[in-house]
């Protein structure tokens, strides 16, 4: 698993605001029943032409570019409908972080418990890091989630997590995950909850049996 701890690489640059999850994962990318193949559909309507062959001008087809790691997008970034699918498309292409301006609620919450960062920063700051990322000469970026800071030639700059998602990255838990180190005090809230109120124990199962005697 890769760390999410520390994200290190080169930036591709997408200014465009209220890029929504359709047009991050167009609808006719949504019929498997699992996570997998969704890197051809990423962007689609932008990285290819109506007959299918790619855009030269855009970002993701210029060899500056390629094995990009941070995507730095426009404010209000993943909005649109819910799906889930618009973060694992993001993943499976090799982002491992977005930066922007803003993001869509429930796309922020979809994105931080799969562990893909978003960094969310200040419009001024977004526009240097797009410069940064302009120039292929100086396109490195460095996201230290223990030090909620993100470096590069031309910002250096701190940005704020929430703890459950901080220590997520850290660990390198997924919501199933993190759900797992509590199992000690689930553990002794069920047993304290039994002894109370034992009546409740197994209520279902012994009014099945009752009913079916």
């Amino acid at each position: 698993m890769a760390d999410t701890a520390k994200i290190e690489g080169r930036a591709a640059p997408l200014p465009i605001e209220n890029l929504d999850t359709d047009q991050i994962m167009p609808k006719q990318f949504l019929r498997g029943i699992d996570k997998s193949g969704l890197t051809e559909g990423l962007l689609y309507d932008l990285r290819f032409d109506t007959a299918g062959r790619p855009n030269p001008d855009f970002v993701l087809n210029q060899a500056a570019y390629d094995g990009a790691s941070v995507l730095v997008g426009g404010s209000n970034f993943g909005c649109g409908s819910s799906r889930e699918h618009a973060v694992w498309g993001l993943l499976q292409y090799g982002f491992r972080a977005v930066v922007a301006p803003s993001f869509a609620e429930i796309f922020f919450s979809n994105a931080m418990n799969n562990r893909l960062l978003l960094v969310t920063l200040p419009a001024a700051e977004i526009a240097k890091l797009m410069a940064d990322a302009g120039d292929p000469a100086g396109n490195a970026v460095t996201i230290d989630v223990h030090a909620q800071t993100l470096r590069s030639r031309g910002v250096q700059a701190n940005f704020d997590m929430v703890p459950r998602h901080r220590r997520m990255f850290l660990e390198g838990l997924d919501n199933i995950g993190l759900s797992l180190t509590y199992q000690d005090e689930v553990r002794r809230f069920a047993a304290r909850h039994w002894q109370s109120q034992p009546w409740l124990k197994d209520v279902a199962a012994l009014t099945r049996k009752r009913l079916s005697a």
